[in-house]
């Protein structure tokens, strides 16, 4: 969940729904009071924070861990800015989780950190996760793909993707500014003849995707990368809401 360093989160209210959603998934009993504990524990751990040299639009992530024993933590990730240029690609295998578990915030992150790590040493930003050559999700981001329709696709929840709050955030505005935006089975032929990738994320916001292991995906920073970034950059003039708002959830 995006933290502005004082005291405004990004759509609170869609990562709570989430979270209380996945917890029935997984079995994990949570207090309906959830949101009222993480504003206390918010109110006495955070104190405004130097933004020097951090992402000036999404500065850190707050990561609420629940363990199934009850225990509830909050941690806090400075996020790193991403560069302007088209990210690259490497393609990965999906890690072995089964659904329904695969599509939710789970809590095991170790094979996501480590295809982020991969990515990075070969010289690439992130890596994008395939399952008998359909893409089905990326390491920390949602892919999302302008196919030649005039459509954008993206993975669906039902074969193992995250339901994106950052996809829920946007989805309503992007289309009213004329892209329609559906899940699919993204197969090789799709991705070969996309007119662009982008991926999103809480933390990455919207980045343009332009080669999957040197191969050019489209044209990068197209209509839908600049629709989707127009709809984000409003977002975060206007959607912050105070953490008192965790109150009334």
């Amino acid at each position: 969940m995006a933290w502005d360093g004082k005291k405004s989160l990004l759509a609170p209210d869609l990562h709570f729904n989430r979270l209380f959603k996945h917890s029935k998934i997984l079995g994990i009993e949570i207090n309906d009071d959830l949101p009222k504990i993480i504003h206390n524990k918010l109110e006495k751990q955070i104190k405004s924070e130097n933004l020097n040299g951090l992402n000036y639009e999404i500065p850190f992530l707050i990561k609420i861990i629940i363990e199934k024993g009850g225990k509830i933590f909050i941690k806090i990730r400075r996020n790193k800015n991403w560069q302007d240029d088209p990210l690259q690609a490497i393609s990965m295998n999906l890690p072995d989780f089964k659904l329904p578990v695969l599509g939710t915030k789970h809590g095991n992150w170790q094979p996501y950190d480590e295809a982020r790590k991969q990515a990075i040493s070969h010289d690439s930003d992130i890596a994008l996760l395939f399952k008998n050559d359909i893409l089905i999700d990326g390491d920390y981001c949602l892919p999302l793909i302008l196919d030649n329709d005039g459509i954008a696709y993206h993975p669906s929840n039902i074969d193992g993707a995250l339901d994106s709050v950052t996809l829920e955030l946007l989805k309503n505005d992007i289309e009213e500014l004329g892209i329609p935006i559906r899940s699919a089975k993204i197969n090789l032929n799709m991705l070969s003849r996309a007119s662009e990738l982008i991926v999103i994320g809480s933390g990455m916001g919207i980045c343009s995707v332009g080669s999957i292991d040197g191969t050019p995906i489209g044209k990068p920073k197209g209509k839908l990368y600049q629709v989707a970034r127009e709809v984000w950059l409003n977002k975060l003039n206007n959607d912050w809401l105070n953490w008192d708002f965790l109150r009334e959830l």
